[in-house]
């Protein structure tokens, strides 16, 4: 898969853990190290890197067949992508190399020392859905995953792609958001796919619905995901404190 190098906000402190965070159809990782410089700023995750991935120039079925920024081919956006509709019409083989390349990435910070538990991969829109696929069907137990103003592709055919037997992330905490007026993925489509992996998968996820927010993100929203960061990698000194209370 032919694609730029990511965006890496290193840590400051030894590096402990990593976040990646991709981006949505038509962005870059550029589009979120804001998340990172801010928490920074704020002496926020010093432990952790931060990498902002950028997906191959590819050609997109609704936008006439033109290149852009994207994880897969969308044939289907706003009102037209209905739950069953985000289950027909998918890009199966966009998909499954876009998991290969999230999946790399991953290796590459275990290979680095940095502990599967200590890992959280997530993403907006298309990098969210991109990082629910990638993290259900992942050989790793990883620290958290989420996924903002997004959806769960090939729902209909996630048991091909999973380890056999028990799901090795199916304890993992998921955080799931979304704006009530989301215009390009339905919030309705938001609610199906927290019930999916709710009852038919069986994970942990705690979703978040923010009124009268379109396809963006909010303020209240980052920092849901920020109290959800600060759960799932705490930083090591806090756990080696308690460890000799």
């Amino acid at each position: 898969m032919s694609t730029r190098a990511p965006y890496v906000v290193p840590a400051l402190k030894k590096h402990t853990a990593t976040v990646i965070m991709a981006h949505g159809l038509g962005d870059s990782g550029a589009g979120w190290m804001g998340l990172a410089q801010n928490w920074r700023r704020r002496g926020k995750f010093d432990e952790v890197s931060f990498i902002f991935p950028n997906a191959p120039m590819i050609p997109i079925t609704v936008n006439f067949g033109m290149t852009m920024p994207g994880w897969y081919d969308i044939t289907h956006l706003g009102r037209d992508l209905d739950f069953e509709e985000a289950v027909r019409h998918q890009d199966e083989p966009g998909i499954l190399r876009s998991r290969d390349y999230f999946n790399t990435l991953i290796k590459e910070e275990i290979d680095k020392g940095v502990k599967p538990s200590r890992i959280v991969l997530g993403g907006f829109s298309q990098g969210g859905a991109m990082s629910l696929f990638t993290g259900i069907t992942n050989t790793q137990k990883l620290g958290g995953i989420f996924g903002l103003s997004c959806y769960l592709p090939l729902s209909d055919r996630l048991k091909n792609h999973t380890p056999s037997g028990e799901l090795p992330n199916k304890q993992t905490p998921f955080f799931l958001a979304h704006g009530t007026d989301d215009e390009i993925v339905q919030y309705d489509l938001g609610k199906k796919t927290e019930e999916y992996l709710k009852k038919e998968l069986g994970l942990n996820v705690e979703f978040h619905t923010y009124p009268g927010l379109g396809h963006s993100a909010d303020p209240l929203e980052i920092q849901d995901l920020e109290n959800f960061l600060e759960k799932t990698i705490p930083p090591e000194g806090d756990g080696q404190a308690s460890a000799g209370l």
